[in-house]
């Protein structure tokens, strides 16, 4: 038996028990993984607290940023973004990986949109330098980055410039004026406001990812269908990203395919 969990506040409401216990049930591994309720000022007592069964674990915000003096290495992109959103145990080592920015740019890819040269990010915490770091792997070489407060943005200015990509800051009233792009990415919390219209001109040319699924739609989301706008939706990120949690789980690399992985994750998106 080897355990794994989900760790965050709240939790309750996770949907990767079902995800994992789908794909390990397909993979015939008798592996646990559970839903634990955790904050920042707990974590590191916990994660010195577990046995050799523990094989690792997924992590919610703020724990991605918490969890990081806690980790012996960490991978390229959990480097470049600045958070794991996953732990492997590995024979006494803490190995931390970022799955969201995969996790992005396959839902993208998904989608039909292997390119993207301009993107809006709605938003500036980690879940936003993720989505920057996607739309550099997708090509992009400018991105407006719309936060309500201007030091916010900083952090992924520097980003950007890092990843090639010329990230402006800008207020998120600016969605009303923006030209035309190709993606925009929100990673603002599940029912969030946002007080402003996009342009007609913005949904009709971008794609949407809400990163939030819940309550769905988002009200930016609803902008988007009601102008008939391309919406991807985000438990597209929530599933692939944890495909590639059960690749690091399960092979210790997130690019080592599973076994029959097609099918993995068949019984993943029939969990959600």
């Amino acid at each position: 038996m080897r355990r794994l969990a989900v760790l965050g506040s709240p939790i309750a409401h996770s949907k990767s028990p079902a995800l994992h216990r789908a794909a390990y049930a397909r993979l015939g591994l008798d592996w646990e993984y559970s839903a634990i309720e955790m904050t920042g000022d707990h974590l590191a007592d916990f994660v010195d607290g577990r046995d050799p069964s523990w094989r690792g674990l997924s992590l919610t915000m703020p724990l991605k940023q918490d969890v990081l003096p806690l980790l012996d290495d960490l991978d390229e992109p959990a480097t470049v973004t600045g958070a794991a959103n996953t732990v492997l145990f590995d024979d006494g080592a803490r190995r931390g990986f970022n799955t969201d920015v995969g996790g992005i740019v396959r839902t993208i890819r998904e989608a039909g949109i292997d390119r993207v040269e301009r993107g809006v990010l709605v938003g500036g915490g980690a879940t936003a330098a993720s989505a920057l770091a996607a739309m550099a792997e997708l090509g992009a070489v400018e991105a407006r980055v719309l936060v309500r407060r201007p030091e916010a943005a900083q952090r992924l200015v520097e980003l950007g410039a890092a990843l090639g990509v010329d990230a402006r800051p800008g207020a998120i009233a600016g969605l009303a004026s923006l030209a035309p792009a190709d993606l925009v990415v929100s990673t603002v919390p599940g029912g969030t406001d946002l007080g402003v219209a996009a342009s007609d001109a913005l949904i009709g040319t971008a794609a949407l990812l809400d990163v939030a699924y819940s309550p769905w739609p988002t009200p930016l989301a609803a902008q988007w269908l009601a102008g008939r706008g391309v919406v991807v939706h985000g438990l597209g990120m929530l599933l692939h990203q944890a495909l590639l949690q059960v690749r690091i789980f399960v092979a210790g690399d997130p690019s080592i395919e599973l076994p029959d992985e097609h099918d993995v994750l068949s019984v993943m998106r029939e969990a959600l």
